[in-house]
């Protein structure tokens, strides 16, 4: 019988050490899980896009992400100040000119300086890294007439204005950076003929051959086509538009590897690539969430 315990437990305590040698050997894990985070986002295609890209790579480093999607461009600055979000992708230049109405800076980096300067102080906002992809103004021609007359940059676009047909969206011809802001620096513009048509109809308007020109942004997803021509504005007269995350300050400071995560993004996106995002949702008619999933799994 003593035998019998004795064998009993010599086998018990064999057990507990073999346990504990296990579990000396597991690495050891950490049971603090990431907080969430609730991710706004404009209400139009590209926003959209980005948006969801920066939702992905914080959900794959381990956040809940709290999506806020299709939120007004004139609110959401305010969504941001006021904690009803904590992060969107915003543009260099509509922080320079919409939200703190600064005079216009063309240089990229010193209109991010400015704006990532400002917004902490004033709004204790944190931008994080711009990425090259610029959304700015710009002008589409169609691209027979380009060649035709050798016009590759707005100056080129100058000097034949009166062999040229403008595809108008009436307050561009008012706007300080529109029509009026082109002819301070260039001279000018002597069209041949110019008409007003409501903007989302200007790349119909320009296949169907009723005009030559248009004002356009300069990542619409439409200018994938080769029929369409982005000009150079070549004397620079448009502000920089680069992505980048705007954070609330509070929420990186107790979340600092934010920046880390979103900065890679931001280092993979420029314009090209965006233009082309833009365009499997605008023309390829994708939608937006399997656009963005598609270009996070092919980076990360």
């Amino acid at each position: 019988m003593k035998k019998s315990i004795k064998k009993i437990l010599g086998a018990l305590l064999i057990t507990v050490v073999a346990v504990g040698i296990v579990g000396c050997g597991k690495p050891k894990t950490s049971t603090k899980e990431k907080g969430t985070i609730k991710l706004g986002s404009k209400d139009f295609t590209e926003n959209l896009v980005v948006g969801e890209i920066y939702a992905l790579a914080l959900e794959n480093a381990g956040y809940k992400v709290e999506r806020v999607p299709n939120i007004a461009s004139s609110v959401i600055h305010t969504s941001l100040v006021n904690g009803e979000i904590d992060l969107y992708p915003e543009y260099t230049g509509t922080g320079l000119l919409s939200i703190l109405h600064k005079d216009l800076i063309t240089d990229p980096q010193k209109v991010y300086d400015t704006v990532k300067s400002e917004y902490e102080k004033q709004f204790k906002l944190e931008w994080l890294n711009y990425s090259a992809a610029n959304d700015g103004q710009g002008l589409v021609i169609r691209t027979d007439v380009a060649k035709k007359l050798d016009i590759k940059t707005i100056s080129d676009l100058q000097k034949h204005a009166s062999e040229i047909r403008f595809a108008s969206q009436g307050e561009f011809d008012k706007r300080e950076d529109g029509i009026p802001g082109l002819e301070k620096v260039y001279g000018k513009f002597a069209w041949k003929s110019s008409k007003v048509y409501d903007n989302g109809l200007k790349y119909q308007v320009l296949s169907n051959n009723e005009a030559d020109v248009a004002p356009a942004y300069t990542t619409e997803g439409q200018l994938v086509k080769s029929e369409f021509t982005l000009l150079e504005d070549d004397k620079k007269v448009w502000p920089p538009y680069n992505l980048a995350p705007v954070v609330k300050k509070s929420v990186l400071d107790a979340n600092p590897d934010i920046a880390d995560i979103l900065n890679k993004i931001s280092s993979k996106l420029d314009t090209k690539k965006v233009t082309e995002l833009n365009a499997e949702v605008d023309v390829n008619k994708k939608e937006y969430e399997d656009v963005a999933k598609d270009f996070y799994n092919s980076i990360k």
